[in-house]
């Protein structure tokens, strides 16, 4: 009874606690929630342990065990942070930081509970998620130039085209008209394709809620490329401590995709690709190597240039790549690209995102 009275809230964490808009739920040792400020009952369903409370509005997929979590941080006494967990309740959803730390009694300094505090961050994330589309518009304006002069190109071609198909009509020659034509639809093909890749980018397909950990997202990547890897075989190497921190901007998701689809255009749909994902303390890396040609040797320092392709003609626009790199230049990220002694590409994509080194090595 004395340890849990030790437990409930006073009045001045309360008020603090109010003043930071932060909830506040104390919990024993045995996970069983104790006391909790107003705030937490607004953000949270309680129930009577805090792992059941929060397992019962989080997605397993990501956050799979609570009470192993909140176990293991009263059992090392270090505090816990978990960052942008989303929450459902109540028919909303919302982001919340969760900072857990353990109590310990101050006469025999043996840990018999901990405290919770819990901050919602859905506002300060949208906020954040709108920065994020706008730098990814900044990284297609940045190559905008570029584009109009490549979408000149096939249109000055397309113009002339047509005028000789008017003039050779009135020759009465259907067939040279048939010819001209062709060669209007392959410029505005090109101009499709330019155009499609550059929409691809820029429109917004996550919201700030589908912030996840690297792993998710490249599982999440994987399965939007599920059609090109039909007969490509996927190995993903794990060499990290989980779990991985959680990225907060939604355009890594379209540069996995984008690599994905690029190893599975460069080994023609068979082959196989292997992503590793390692962290350290400072970053984390992602490698995407296919068993695929790999790039030339005097092309690795251009295939990050706009509108430089390696792909035969109508398949690339080289603008992929180029916007890849842009992207990850924004998020103080980087991508290189070697090719492998046994055959094939390799891309290299390096985030800082922190964590624990690596300890242990797993292939799934």
């Amino acid at each position: 009874m004395q340890k849990h009275q030790q437990l409930h809230l006073n009045a001045l964490a309360r008020s603090i606690a109010d003043s930071c808009q932060s909830a506040i739920i104390s919990f024993g040792a045995n996970l069983e929630v104790i006391d909790y400020t107003p705030l937490a009952a607004e953000l949270l369903k309680l129930e009577q342990s805090l792992d059941h409370t929060l397992s019962v509005g989080t997605d397993p997929n990501v956050w799979d065990n609570w009470t192993q979590l909140l176990e293991g941080t009263l059992k090392t006494g270090q505090q816990a942070d978990f960052e942008i967990v989303k929450y459902s309740h109540g028919g909303t959803s919302r982001l919340l930081n969760i900072l857990c730390a353990p109590f310990k009694d101050p006469d025999t300094g043996a840990v018999v509970g901990g405290t919770a505090l819990i901050k919602d961050v859905t506002e300060k994330l949208d906020t954040e998620h709108e920065m994020a589309q706008a730098e990814r518009l900044m990284a297609i304006g940045k190559v905008a130039g570029n584009v109009a002069h490549e979408l000149n190109n096939p249109l000055d071609g397309i113009l002339r085209y047509v005028n000789l198909s008017l003039r050779i009509l009135d020759q009465n020659d259907p067939e040279k008209a048939r010819e001209y034509l062709l060669h209007c639809r392959t410029g505005l093909q090109r101009m499709a394709q330019i155009i499609t890749e550059m929409l691809e980018f820029s429109r917004t397909t996550n919201l700030a809620f589908e912030t996840s950990p690297v792993n998710k997202i490249i599982d999440d990547a994987l399965r939007a490329m599920e059609a090109s890897l039909r007969d490509i075989e996927v190995d993903i190497i794990r060499e990290y401590v989980a779990p991985l921190p959680h990225l907060k901007s939604d355009t890594v998701f379209q540069v996995f995709c984008n690599l994905i689809k690029n190893a599975a255009d460069a080994m023609a749909g068979t082959g196989k690709l292997t992503i590793t994902i390692s962290q350290t303390n400072e970053y984390c890396r992602i490698e995407f190597c296919d068993s695929g040609p790999g790039v030339q040797a005097g092309n690795i320092d251009d295939i990050f240039k706009p509108f430089y392709t390696t792909k035969s003609k109508g398949r690339g626009t080289g603008l992929g790549l180029a916007i890849c790199k842009d992207i990850l230049d924004k998020l103080n990220g980087t991508i290189t690209a070697r090719n492998l002694p046994q055959g094939g590409a390799c891309f290299v994509v390096k985030l800082p995102c922190g964590g624990p080194a690596v300890s242990n090595r797993s292939l799934t």
